[in-house]
């Protein structure tokens, strides 16, 4: 059958309706830990929950649809001098049937990672809209608690396997900051001596300026070296968490 043959007899009411939505699991660094960008909803369902931000799809790309949900409903908008360093990826699809109460939605979710996100403002049926730390982002509305358990993963993922991690310190940075920005993520306590050494076996990870810091080092020792990041796109060996070590070994 020719496309035209087709179309001629084409009826919409023949396939089940299922509309397209974005949602976004917005991560950021705030005061030494790990957040997440909630909304409370203004509107049913879920009316007065909170939730990820996101809502259905227009005339648009799908990153274009999360970019533009997570703009309007919190007024996010990183600072253009940001963009570079903003990672935003599809994170995953969900579609289980009941997953929204009005009607079958497909969602496909996006994790944004980025520094610096300003304080957000709610915005068109968000009620109210805040950075949460990830450990009290609980009961969430839809099927929003496992969404953010998979973006939570998938950040955590990025960190052993990227340099992503130099995208939350300074251009020059010590390997104590950086150290800060895993602890924060994995939510894990890293020995000081331990990191230090992995880092600096990955080749390409992060190179040296030649110069100290300004402030002393840890408890009050010698002046920690600078250093800034390297050419490397994947880091090979990988920085594991303990916890995943733990598994390996």
């Amino acid at each position: 059958m020719d496309e035209a043959s087709f179309l001629a007899g084409y009826n919409p009411r023949d396939y089940p309706a299922i509309a397209v939505t974005v949602d976004v699991v917005a991560l950021t660094i705030r005061d030494g830990k790990l957040c997440v960008l909630l909304v409370e909803r203004g509107e049913q369902p879920f009316a007065g929950h909170r939730a990820l931000p996101g809502g259905f799809v227009r005339e648009e790309t799908l990153q274009d649809a999360a970019l533009r949900e997570l703009a309007e409903e919190t007024n996010v908008r990183p600072d253009e001098g940001d963009l570079d360093r903003v990672h935003v990826e599809q994170l995953g699809t969900y579609g289980n049937p009941g997953r929204d109460p009005r009607m079958r939605v497909v969602s496909v979710a996006h994790l944004a990672f980025a520094p610096r996100l300003p304080e957000p403002t709610a915005g068109t049926d968000a009620a109210r809209a805040y950075w949460v730390p990830v450990e009290e982002a609980k009961d969430l509305a839809f099927d929003h608690d496992q969404i953010l358990a998979d973006g939570l993963e998938r950040a955590r993922d990025k960190l052993e396997y990227t340099p992503l991690a130099t995208a939350f310190v300074g251009t020059e940075f010590t390997i104590s900051e950086l150290r800060q920005v895993y602890a924060a993520v994995w939510g894990e306590e890293l020995h000081a001596g331990n990191f230090h050494r992995k880092v600096l076996s990955v080749p390409g990870f992060v190179e040296s300026t030649g110069e100290t810091a300004s402030r002393g080092g840890e408890r009050g020792g010698p002046k920690a070296r600078l250093y800034r990041a390297g050419d490397a796109k994947l880091l090979h060996p990988a920085l594991l968490r303990p916890t995943r070590e733990d598994r390996v070994r």
